[in-house]
């Protein structure tokens, strides 16, 4: 059995779990909160869908560094952006008061496509366009849908179904299945 470091009691572990914004970070603190209140490794890793191996590197990983170790650490492998440089999304929010090249919005391709061209590259993957709209907080705004009773009489009228007469079918329209098993008999004279 593995055991935690009491970097944190067992109620604040479970009280940043409840707090944690992020997602990766919320797993973390469930896991030691589990483990804290006496939940085995394999269990804890049964319950959130995680290896074993994996709870116990997150263990080792608040042991050595506290609660500041959990969440997602990708932030801090070292390495500056390339394509979402500040300079880049500055540029952006200048380009994006104006309208597209070809007309219509902005879509993360088409941004996809100016980053290329800002950047000098040959292409930039379309995700990386979505990636700066989210970055600069843009967003398409529309408008909101107008509700149904807001319509004019004359709008209403217009909607409704004519109340023109059905026509009747004829009986030589109507399906009749054929029995697969034989003559059809009125059980209830037998």
């Amino acid at each position: 059995m593995m055991t935690i470091k009491a970097h944190l009691s067992s109620i604040e572990l479970e009280a940043s779990y409840e707090a944690a914004a992020d997602p990766v970070a919320k797993s973390h603190f469930h896991a030691l909160w589990l483990l804290s209140s006496g939940y085995e490794v394999d269990e804890v890793a049964e319950l959130l869908s995680f290896s074993a191996r994996w709870v116990r590197a997150l263990i080792k990983r608040y042991n050595e560094g506290g609660p500041d170790r959990l969440g997602d650490q990708r932030v801090h492998n070292g390495t500056k952006p390339t394509i979402l440089t500040p300079e880049a999304l500055a540029a952006l929010k200048q380009r994006l008061k104006m309208p597209p090249d070809d007309g219509g919005l902005w879509t993360g391709p088409k941004i996809a496509r100016w980053l290329a061209t800002f950047h000098g590259l040959k292409s930039v993957h379309d995700q990386r366009g979505w990636d700066a709209l989210v970055a600069i907080g843009y967003s398409i705004q529309q408008p909101r849908p107008r509700h149904p009773a807001a319509a004019t009489e004359q709008d209403r009228t217009a909607l409704k179904k004519s109340s023109g007469q059905r026509l009747p079918r004829s009986g030589a329209s109507i399906r009749v299945r054929r029995s697969n098993s034989g003559q059809w008999m009125n059980t209830a004279s037998v």
